[in-house]
């Protein structure tokens, strides 16, 4: 037989948690067919991995590239840490389904990417043709995003469905979920999903059951009401009978440092108790979000142009300080936690000249206080900015990072650093997560193993999505794999500077093809739309 690709001489880390081991790789029309010696003569392409680590493709579990990868099928920022898989439409909000009348919304809330692609998907099955079609440079898992169902049906109104409504909801999920989707998501901090209460979220996590999916939340509070939301999540898990993956875990505000501890706990008692109940991390101790999350909910009611209207009501701005500076109770208010200080613009379309400048630093500028430097840029980029949020810390994050039921997620999207992605200075967890954690955590501080932190990038999210035959290198599974060099990988991407693409990933090969070589992009574009089994 002649092979497409042999991998010789690397180490392999097989995605198990096992230590590596010696053998060539085989690979045939997009899966590995043998693991063991094989004759370099037997092979199209024949890659020298001396020195090297060969492992399983890196798995995103929690990334948000739905509108970026029709912009940019490529995916560089996150084919280049060797991410070949990511699961898209978390925090619940995903770019399908979308009701022909509710395409505006959409826009509206896309800011001036809505220009970049062409609207012309409705249904979830509509959506992923369309990303077949065109071509993707890696592996896609669609979750449903329980805001996008909400935005269809119910728009921005602050209250529980009608029946009628939540059925209307529910059956766009299953007609999702009939077509491959992976489950569902909420983001019970955002609007509309901050709106719902738990038994909403139980009903259609009911549905997401029915076929097997999952259950994946940006909880109801990562701050002063960490410990309330995560027995939530476990109640919405075991009423409905779900798998609940609880996205980005972190206890956010210095007064909040160390919950995660007790969060942990919980996680830790509710499997004992049968519910299969595991969570994501970034290696960063910021998050990122926009502006407008800063809000209370009710400033969201009936929309982005219904915000707007109440930031240039005086009254109403007086109310949105009042609730910012005191907190409402069950509101997750980010800016009370994480303070102007350290509240930094990532971006903004007509204000560029306040990017990577703090909300505080932006107020002195102005003459004016931070409620209203914060509030006239919302006016003035029409509800778009996004920010950055320094706000965790460090021990409690490797804290999270070394538990055997976390994974890793970049929370991130997949950018370039050219074009209309390469604006602002985004989150440089969209190109440095996994490399990070492989150079800072693993090499230089032996926070984790090698093999350990690799099985949190691969077989643990296959496993938690029901991916039979990736995240382990395994003949008869997809070849997806990575080869790095564990001497000198590493991110090199900044706050300050983040687009820049990371040292040491030398190989990617996604269902066969190889997508980076010799660490540069060969523009192939093998990625599937992959389906819930």
């Amino acid at each position: 037989m002649v092979y497409d690709i042999i991998i010789r001489n690397g180490r392999i880390i097989d995605g198990c948690g096992n230590p590596w081991y010696k053998a060539d790789i085989a690979i045939k029309d997009g899966k590995i067919i043998k693991i063991g010696k094989v004759s370099p003569s037997e092979a199209d392409e024949v890659i020298d991995a001396t020195g090297l680590i060969v492992c399983p493709g890196f798995i995103d579990m929690h990334s948000h590239s739905d509108f970026f990868l029709l912009i940019n099928p490529k995916a560089e920022s996150k084919i280049r840490q060797g991410v070949t898989t990511e699961v898209i439409g978390n925090c619940g909000s995903s770019l399908s389904p979308i009701l022909p009348d509710k395409v505006e919304i959409f826009k509206k809330r896309s800011g001036v990417l809505a220009e970049e692609v062409t609207w012309d998907w409705s249904s979830y099955k509509e959506y992923t043709e369309k990303l077949e079609r065109q071509g993707i440079a890696l592996n896609v898992a669609p979750l449903i995003g329980h805001g996008t169902l909400r935005v269809n049906i119910m728009e921005f109104e602050n209250r529980p469905p009608t029946k009628d409504e939540l059925d209307e909801m529910k059956a766009l999920l299953e007609e999702s979920l009939k077509n491959g989707a992976f489950g569902l998501s909420t983001g019970l901090i955002y609007t509309p999903g901050a709106y719902a209460k738990t038994e909403e979220i139980i009903e259609l996590a009911k549905v997401a059951s029915k076929y097997n999916g999952i259950y994946a939340s940006h909880i109801r509070s990562e701050s002063t009401w960490l410990l309330e939301a995560i027995e939530e999540a476990i109640r919405i898990g075991k009423e409905a009978n779900i798998p609940v993956e609880i996205s980005h875990m972190k206890a956010a505000g210095k007064k909040n440092w160390g919950k995660v501890k007790d969060a942990l706990k919980l996680i830790e008692k509710a499997r004992s108790g049968g519910i299969e109940i595991t969570c994501d991390f970034y290696p960063y101790t910021a998050g990122s979000t926009g502006l407008a999350a800063c809000l209370p909910p009710w400033a969201h009611e009936g929309g982005v142009e219904e915000m707007l209207k109440r930031l240039q009501d005086p009254a109403m701005r007086n109310k949105m300080r009042e609730h910012i500076e005191k907190g409402l109770p069950g509101w997750e208010n980010l800016a009370g936690t994480a303070g102007w200080d350290n509240i930094v613009i990532a971006y903004c379309e007509k204000n560029k000249e306040y990017e990577g400048l703090s909300i505080s630093q932006i107020a002195e500028k102005r003459g004016v206080d931070p409620f209203d430097a914060a509030f006239n840029l919302l006016i003035e980029e029409e509800g778009i900015v996004w920010i950055i949020l320094h706000m965790m810390n460090e021990d409690d994050m490797k804290y999270v990072m070394r538990h055997p039921v976390s994974m890793v997620g970049t929370d991130g999207s997949s950018y370039a650093p050219y074009g209309v992605l390469a604006r602002g200075k985004p989150h440089p967890r969209n190109y440095g997560t996994f490399p990070r954690i492989l150079g800072r955590y693993v090499r230089e501080q032996n926070v984790l193993t090698l093999q350990e932190a690799i099985r949190k990038m691969t077989s643990l999210p296959a496993q938690k999505l029901g991916l039979k035959d990736r995240g382990l290198i395994r003949e008869g599974y997809w070849a997806d794999i990575v080869i790095f060099d564990p001497k000198t990988i590493v991110d090199k991407a900044t706050f300050k500077n983040p687009h820049q693409y990371p040292k040491g990933i030398e190989y990617v090969i996604v269902n066969g093809e190889i997508t980076i070589k010799k660490g540069e992009h060969t523009g192939k574009l093998a990625g599937k739309v992959l389906r819930r089994l």
